[in-house]
Formats: structure tokens, sequence, C-alpha cells
């Protein structure tokens, strides 16, 4: 279901870091997001185990990429999908998730809020599934197994990964299947909401977390036990940046990268952007991981009528 997306060189920032790079463009899968990979994968899990019965039904939390995952997955096996959202989610991926198939409903303030109600709804009803955005090793072997693997018949002397994390399941998935072949994993979260460096950096996982706004609303809430021990193995590096670096990206990868990249994404650029001393010299792959932007918010970025706060 979902597509092999290109990896392609980027000259101008590979001059301006010291470093050879490449980028994986996941803002061209389907959806606009990496995060169809791992919703396919679970979906796809549950069809199989049908065997003749109902009509599965599941219900999923998310900020809105792993929604317009599950909705495009949820059409392609017959399965009944409701997504909850926060009221930060943006209208247009809400709009998306609708016009795939699936029932949208916005509850609560943030990500942690929606992801509460939904495995929340699924404990009391047994015939709803809950599928996590991150929690589940369907969704972490799709999302990052299967990128990993497609970087590395792309790229075979990739030396360093740079990935946004949020709850960690993209980089999980990255770090199991190249960190054992030599390839290093670097993780980059907005410093306002970043509960995997904290959980780290304390050495407890931050499963519920109540970090700070962020524009990059797909990374924010918490980590779940299962990433924080793949991130102590896998990616224990993890980089922070500044919305105002995240805005700077946005409009960087627009005009000098010709990319549309979602503030979700805009991370990896802005941490190579601001120091890149851990990649310098590097063949670095940098995840792209999806482009679903409002386009008011972009056009505001590039005028500069969207300034830090």
């Amino acid at each position: 279901m979902a597509r092999v997306t290109p990896l392609v060189p980027a000259a101008a920032l590979g001059r301006r870091i010291g470093a050879d790079v490449w980028l994986k463009l996941e803002c061209l899968q389907r959806t606009g997001s990496f995060k169809l990979r791992g919703a396919a994968a679970r979906l796809a899990a549950l069809a199989n185990a049908r065997s003749g019965g109902p009509r599965p039904r599941v219900i999923a939390a998310s900020a809105g990429n792993h929604g317009l995952g599950v909705a495009l997955a949820a059409r392609a096996f017959d399965i009944d999908a409701t997504v909850l959202v926060s009221a930060q989610t943006p209208q247009m991926k809400r709009q998306g998730i609708a016009d795939l198939g699936a029932t949208v409903e916005v509850v609560g303030a943030s990500y942690d809020e929606a992801e509460e109600q939904a495995r929340r709804r699924a404990a009391e009803d047994p015939s709803l599934v809950f599928v996590s955005a991150f929690d589940d090793d369907y969704v972490i072997a799709g999302n990052g197994g299967l990128l990993a693997r497609e970087i590395l018949a792309q790229l075979p002397d990739v030396q360093h990964i740079v990935v946004p994390v949020g709850g960690g399941g993209l980089a999980a998935g990255i770090g199991v299947e190249v960190v054992p072949r030599g390839v290093k994993v670097l993780g980059v979260s907005p410093e306002t909401n970043c509960a995997m460096r904290r959980s780290l950096d304390e050495g407890r996982a931050y499963t519920t977390y109540a970090g700070g706004p962020t524009l990059a609303e797909g990374l924010e809430g918490a980590v779940s036990e299962r990433t924080f021990a793949m991130a102590k193995d896998y990616f224990p590096d993890i980089a922070l940046v500044s919305e105002v670096a995240i805005r700077k990206a946005i409009v960087y990868a627009y005009r000098t990268l010709g990319l549309i990249c979602e503030a979700s994404a805009a991370p990896v650029l802005a941490a190579l952007l601001e120091d890149a001393e851990a990649v310098r010299g590097h063949r670095v792959v940098v995840i792209i991981s999806g482009g679903n932007i409002e386009p008011d918010l972009l056009d505001q970025l590039l005028t500069g009528a969207v300034t830090a706060s």
C-alpha cells in the first residue's frame, strides 16, 4: 500500500554543513507522511485475522498523519475506523481523514488527551481495537523498519540517519534495522515538547507528559515503555531545536531545497542547520517525514507574517 519514496541528494545542504546529505522524501508518500506505513501494517494484520468474522472496528488517536494513514488503510481493508484528534490538529488533516471515510472526532486540548480517550473506549468495548501511533510492534516495524530497509537498498553505505522524534516509534523501527549494521541514528525533537529526551536524561519513560506548545504538533505527547527501551539501545542521542529554528527550517526547505515540509518534519533540518558537528563528513540520510502543512501557515512563514513567540 505504501509506495517506495525517492531518496535524493541535497547538495546545497551538504555544502553548507560539510556532509554528503540525502533526503528521504516521505512527504511524497501516499497521505503525505510516513505514518501510512505503520497503519497499513497494523490493519493488514487485523484484516488477516478476521477469518470471515464481523467487520473489524478500530479507534486511533492522532495529531493528523497517523489518522490519515489509518483512514486510508481502513478503506483498503474494509475496516470501520474512528480517529480522535485534539483541538490542535490542523483542519486540513481533519478534513483529509474524513474524506478518506473515517469518522473524525475532536476531543481534548492535546494529543495525549485524545489518546487517553481512545484507549478508554477500546478498553470498554471488546470489539473495538486501539491502533497506537507508535506503541505497537506492527506500527514500529511498518513505519521505521520498512523505511530503513528502503534506505539501505537505496544507499547501502549510509552512515547516519537523522529522524524526528515524538513518541519514538519511527526512530525505534529505523534503529532496529540499521544500528546493528553500524549506522548511527540521531533523533531530533522540539525543545518545548521533548518527552523522549527528558526520559533518556532522567532514566524513566515519560508515559504522561505535559510539554509546552510547539508548531510541530505531530511530535507532541508522551512516549511508551516500549519505545523508551528501544531508544536507549538505538537512538540515545536526541538534539533539541527551538521554535524559531523550526520556522526557519520550513522556509529553508521551500526556498532552498524545493520542498513543502510540515512543521513536524522540519526539526531534522533545523538541527543540521544549527549544529551539524555530529554528522560532519558523513554520508547522511535526513527523513523528511511529512508535507502536510496548512497552506495559509506556509504562506505566512514565507512572507514573515508568522514570527517566533
